[in-house]
């Protein structure tokens, strides 16, 4: 029934405009939710304020359907050469380019009317996020490391968070910033390992590209670094058991997912970016366990 229901509210009239925003693909909405809800956790030292989470979350909700949007019309005159994305609404022409400039602008507007519930610094902060969710999807058409600003993009929420909920920025957000900033070029390469041969058909760079036949090792390495910094950040600020376990769980997913996308085949890969949310969500349970636990966790340290 739920996934009856689902498909006929995308078929329905506002169909176009929900698939635009990408809400029949609520991966992104979990990739980009998990690392602010570590940071606002991190941030409290424990449950953050129910004002904080709601603008955060709804924040969340609305950047990620702008950046679904903006990315559509960056790439409008590709999609339709795409079998993937040839079905999208502006590629399939459901939608102009003019209309969805219009509703990228209005999500815009809604985000900054969340964000100006919280404080100066992270309104401030708020404006250098807006830029990179609006310029992201236009770096691979001269750069093969798209994903690096996707990283930074995706990781912005975590700074943002303290900024919020503690009013200051301090060490710890940018170790987790690290960390979410690299497992995002991770899965972001996964993601582009699935779409290879229609990228070099079309002209799109990627990590995955520039990576070539070293993808699957480079992408060991990266997890090795993202496990690293966890275990750094559990060392330094919340050595409980919950987090190290939560962190071992992590460790034990990127070998599965290795061990999926070793012979590099795109549904393999795919699915191995789809599985991500549990990565966010064991850090994030780890996080909420461990600082229940901690009497002794402080955010500056």
């Amino acid at each position: 029934m739920e996934f009856r229901l689902s498909a006929r509210i995308f078929s329905s009239p506002a169909g176009p405009w929900l698939r635009l925003m990408r809400f029949d693909r609520p991966i992104g909405i979990a990739l980009l939710l998990w690392p602010t809800w570590w940071g606002l956790w991190f941030a409290a030292g424990g449950m953050p304020s129910l004002k904080n989470l709601l603008i955060f979350t709804l924040g969340v909700i609305v950047m990620r359907a702008a950046g679904c949007v903006i990315n559509d019309y960056a790439d409008r005159e590709l999609d339709p050469h795409v079998a993937r994305t040839v079905d999208r609404p502006i590629a399939a022409g459901e939608i102009t380019a003019r209309q969805a400039l219009l509703v990228f602008f209005a999500l815009l507007a809604a985000a900054f009317v969340l964000v100006l519930m919280t404080n100066r610094l992270t309104i401030l902060m708020a404006l250098f996020g807006a830029l990179l969710a609006a310029t992201y999807p236009f770096f691979k058409r001269f750069t093969h490391f798209p994903q690096l600003v996707l990283g930074a993009s995706f990781s912005w929420a975590i700074p943002m968070a303290f900024a919020a909920e503690a009013g200051q920025v301090p060490a710890l957000a940018w170790w987790l910033f690290a960390a979410n900033f690299i497992w995002t070029v991770i899965y972001d390469t996964q993601y582009a390992m699935a779409d290879r041969a229609d990228d070099l058909k079309v002209g799109v760079k990627s990590t995955a590209i520039a990576f070539g036949r070293a993808d699957v090792p480079i992408l060991g390495a990266l997890m090795g670094i993202v496990t690293a910094l966890f275990v750094i950040i559990g060392l330094r600020y919340l050595p409980e058991p919950a987090w190290f376990t939560a962190v071992a769980l992590v460790f034990l997913h990127f070998q599965l997912q290795l061990w999926r996308i070793r012979k590099r085949d795109p549904v393999a890969c795919f699915r191995s970016f789809l599985s991500n949310h549990w990565v966010g969500l064991f850090i994030f349970l780890g996080a909420v366990v461990s600082l229940a636990m901690s009497s002794s966790f402080a955010v500056v340290s």
